[in-house]
This record gives C-alpha cells, sequence and structure tokens, in this order.
C-alpha cells in the first residue's frame, strides 16, 4: 500500500508542521525556591550574631582559668578539662549549684504555668465575652506591655515588703505571674482558635462557663498556651533584677543570682585570672541554659503554631 505526499496547487511538496506542544505548567512553590544572595548574607549574619556566643561559652566551659586568658577564645585549649570543671561545679560550697538550679526549676516552671493559665482566661475572655469597659481594660493592658519590667522591681518591692513577702519564694513568683503580652497573644489567638458556635452548642448542652473554658476552649488553645507557657519560662529563668532586689538568702538564689555572687567572689579574691571561681562561673552558665533548650527542643511545634497565630484570618 502506497501512501501520497499532499502538494500544493504550484507543485510544491507542503511539509507537514508538528502540533505546539502545550505550555508546561508552572511548577508550584517555584517562587519560593528563588535565591537572593543580599538575603542569605544577612541570614548568615544573623546566625552567626545568635551562634557565636553559645560556641564560645560551649569553648570556653572546657577551659581552666589561665586558659581562658592564655588560648584563643573561638576554639579549644590544649587540655581541655569539660567533665571536671563540671564535677567541680556541683561540688563547689557543697553543692550550693544544685540547690540553685532547682530553686530556678520551681520559680521559672510555676511561674510559666500560672502565667501561662492566667493569660489564656483573660484572652478568653476578652475574645469571647462583651461587658462594660472591656475595651478600656484591653487598651490598658497594651499599655502595660510597653512598660519595662525594671521600672516596676522597686515598686513591687515596697509593696512586697508590707505584706512581709520579701526575701520568700513568692517574691519571685507572684510578679511573674503577670503576663500582658501572653494576654494579648491569646486573645488574638482566642478570636479564631474557638469558634462561637462550639461555645453556643456546648451552652444549649447545658455546660457551664468554667467547663466550657476547662473542657472545650483550653484544649483549643493548647498551641498559643505552650507559647506563653515559653515566653515565660524563658523570662523567669534568665531573671536576675527581681531576684536581686527581693532575695538576700544564698540557699533562695536563682542560678542567674548565684553565678553572679561566685562571679563577684572570683573578682574579689585579688588576681582574678588566677582564681578557680572563673571557670565555674562559665561552667555554670553552660548548665544553665541545657534546660532551656531540651524545653524548646520538646514544645517547638506547639510553639511555632502559636507564633502563627491570629496571622492568618480564616
Amino acid at each position: 500500500m502506497t501512501t501520497t505526499t499532499p502538494t500544493t496547487s504550484t507543485g510544491a511538496t507542503a511539509v507537514p508542521t508538528a502540533k505546539p506542544s502545550p505550555a508546561a505548567p508552572p511548577r508550584r512553590g517555584s517562587a519560593s525556591r528563588r535565591r537572593s544572595t543580599p538575603l542569605t548574607i544577612a541570614m548568615l549574619a544573623a546566625l552567626a550574631y545568635f551562634l557565636l556566643p553559645l560556641f564560645w561559652l560551649l569553648v570556653a566551659s572546657t577551659k581552666s582559668t589561665q586558659d581562658l586568658f592564655n588560648s584563643f577564645g573561638l576554639w579549644f585549649s590544649h587540655a581541655p578539662q569539660l567533665l571536671t570543671n563540671v564535677r567541680q561545679t556541683f561540688a563547689q560550697d557543697d553543692g550550693v549549684y544544685v540547690h540553685w538550679l532547682l530553686n530556678t526549676v520551681m520559680y521559672a516552671g510555676v511561674s510559666a504555668i500560672g502565667a501561662a493559665l492566667l493569660a489564656a482566661a483573660g484572652g478568653y475572655g476578652f475574645a469571647k465575652f462583651r461587658f462594660r469597659g472591656d475595651r478600656t481594660a484591653f487598651n490598658l493592658v497594651l499599655g502595660a506591655v510597653m512598660v519595662p519590667t525594671t521600672a516596676l522591681a522597686i515598686p513591687t518591692y515596697l509593696l512586697f515588703a508590707k505584706a512581709g513577702l520579701v526575701n520568700t519564694p513568692w517574691a519571685v513568683i507572684l510578679p511573674s505571674l503577670v503576663n500582658p503580652f501572653g494576654l494579648y497573644l491569646m486573645r488574638v489567638y482566642a478570636q479564631d482558635a474557638v469558634p462561637d458556635s462550639v461555645l453556643e452548642a456546648a451552652r444549649i448542652d447545658g455546660a457551664g462557663e468554667a467547663r466550657i473554658f476547662f473542657r472545650i476552649a483550653l484544649r483549643l488553645l493548647a498551641p498559643g498556651l505552650v507559647t506563653v507557657l515559653l515566653f515565660t519560662l524563658v523570662a523567669t529563668w534568665n531573671n536576675y533584677f527581681l531576684p536581686l532586689i527581693m532575695l538576700n538568702d544564698p540557699d533562695l538564689y536563682p542560678v542567674t543570682v548565684g553565678l553572679s555572687s561566685w562571679a563577684a567572689q572570683a573578682q574579689n579574691g585579688g588576681a582574678g585570672s588566677s582564681s578557680d571561681m572563673l571557670a565555674l562561673v562559665v561552667t555554670g552558665s553552660l548548665l544553665s541554659i541545657v534546660p532551656l533548650v531540651v524545653a524548646f527542643l520538646l514544645l517547638q511545634r506547639y510553639w511555632q503554631s502559636g507564633l502563627a497565630a491570629g496571622g492568618v484570618k480564616q
């Protein structure tokens, strides 16, 4: 069987043309894979800014006091002694560092849990209830966010002195329970995270407001709750000025004030470069951040979702 090629009226053979292929659809997320050199440099600089002090702390905790002054600060010495420094830190002054660490865990843990629950209750109330003066009260909360905590330390001390709470654990815990930023965050999060239809259905079923909050709303507010908990945990754990003016008993010191007292001993001992106390201060500082790192690693998925709360309207 023969095939014929179509010809034109002039006798020229017509060349068949291929059908144009449809354009390939643009890949999803291609815009997100574009690279920006200035942005990459800026991110690397920010990463170095945050990680360089931690790296120095890790390196310095492996050195003796003499090596801290005689060797390069950003690299290990010829005779690292991390385990020796850790043992000496825990054994110094009959193991007072362990006592300081337990005090810090108590102060930060109780303050974080209490502040998160209070912020959740307050934010839920501002988001789902309307009452006289609610906007004025919320504006006062926003104004309180702008007030630095150090400005309130002296008035807080005078109030606690009148109440007889100075030099007690409550002098550190009670001021840490107030978290205006946490209340604002929970109010923004509760607006979208807790549907009004769910609350109305629970009320129709006869549930009281307290039961609705603890059994329904609190579960929906879990990501924001963990975010406030982490923020308060870090703030209380690293708090130095408030425990410094509230406490004068070394047995009640948190890690921050305790390490500061060790540093003062190292400086007042005469030749600070020959005092072994300085190496213990550096090692104690490294050990004090380990619980915070563990807490962030365990709760980071809740923390990240909580930070995005309110950023996108549903």
